[in-house]
């Protein structure tokens, strides 16, 4: 009996321990195994279609930020901008004849000008010559013969006529100029939307080349020489260090926690690291109203469930630059809070 009475001690002295490590652990520690790390993944594509010549890179390199990844064939988009070009240097042939035919219709204008500058002088006589012979002869004068009169008339409506002609004839060879002037500017504009289209040709020829758009590691790797690639095809995905860890508390688990304190974190797979980090930010809603197909609590088959917060926790820069390559997004992770900080040590 005294060994049965030890022994149920000894066992209601572990309960009672384990039960109050447990009860005061609750009290002042939060901790979460629902945490994974997370990172920047940019992916790389291509601009443009084309045929892979050359890949630069392996699996898992480290890249810096506008190395080039690969390149694609640059013949199609080469002969493009040269087809370009030489419509180009056409259209400007055809602005020298422009020029050309403007500067002769000027000239053919100031031709007209001057016809009609003399036309006016022929007409001023006629009209002078028709009043002379007009008061020669009239109904108490002869002294010329009534042919003469008709013939000066006659003369002064011809020189009338010469000078309406020959306005019109200098108002057709300044549409002439203004023609020429504005197949000109057509010409111009055309020139102009060709430029775009080199421009634009240059660029496309520019896009052959990819690059990295940020420095990290290269992974997922999807590119060959001599596959063909379509624009907006995912080539590979490059993942910067800087990595943070997303853990999801219960919302019960929220009520101690406050911006700036310190997180004791365990990698899975760095199981003797405890990495600090600090808690950064608290995401604005739970992860239920993030999911594809949310809860419909207006049901009325409704069941409460504790709902999970997602936390944003940082690493220090140094731990980071310590463990680079080690950390990758998706490695799952257990945070713990101890409460009990005091606000000073909060940042």
């Amino acid at each position: 009996k005294v060994r049965v009475f030890g022994v149920l001690g000894v066992l209601i002295l572990a309960g009672l321990g384990f039960g109050g490590r447990m009860y005061w652990r609750s009290q002042n520690f939060v901790e979460t195994e629902n945490a994974y790390l997370a990172g920047h993944v940019h992916p790389l594509s291509a601009r443009i279609a084309g045929v892979v010549t050359k890949v630069l890179v392996d699996d898992n390199q480290v890249v810096k930020e506008g190395q080039v990844i690969a390149e694609l064939d640059p013949a199609d988009q080469g002969v493009k901008l040269e087809q370009i070009h030489a419509q180009i240097a056409s259209v400007e042939q055809q602005m020298l004849q422009a020029d050309a035919q403007t500067a002769q219709a000027r000239a053919s204008a100031s031709g007209a000008q001057a016809q009609v500058a003399q036309a006016q002088a022929q007409s001023l006589r006629a009209q002078q010559d028709a009043e002379r012979y007009g008061q020669l002869y009239n109904t108490q004068m002869k002294a010329v013969a009534k042919s003469e009169l008709d013939a000066a008339n006659a003369a002064r409506t011809g020189a009338l006529a010469d000078v309406a002609a020959r306005k019109d004839a200098a108002l057709a060879a300044q549409a002439q100029v203004g023609a020429a002037q504005a197949a000109r500017e057509v010409l111009k504009a055309q020139v102009k939307v060709l430029q775009a289209q080199a421009k634009d040709a240059q660029l496309q020829l520019g896009y052959n080349t990819i690059v990295a758009p940020v420095s990290g590691r290269l992974g997922k790797r999807n590119i060959e020489v001599g596959a063909r690639v379509q624009p907006g095809q995912q080539l590979a995905a490059i993942v910067e260090d800087k990595v943070w860890v997303t853990a999801n508390f219960k919302e019960t688990q929220l009520a101690g926690l406050r911006l700036g304190q310190e997180v004791d974190v365990v990698i899975d797979a760095l199981p003797g690291e405890h990495l600090k980090a600090k808690l950064d930010s608290f995401s604005p809603a739970s992860g239920n109203q993030f999911a594809l197909l949310p809860a419909d609590n207006a049901t009325g088959n409704f069941t409460k469930i504790v709902q999970r917060v997602p936390v944003k926790l940082t690493f220090a820069d140094a731990d980071l630059q310590r463990l680079a390559g080690r950390l990758a997004p998706g490695m799952s992770a257990v945070a713990e809070v101890d409460l009990r900080q005091s606000p000073s040590t909060q940042h």
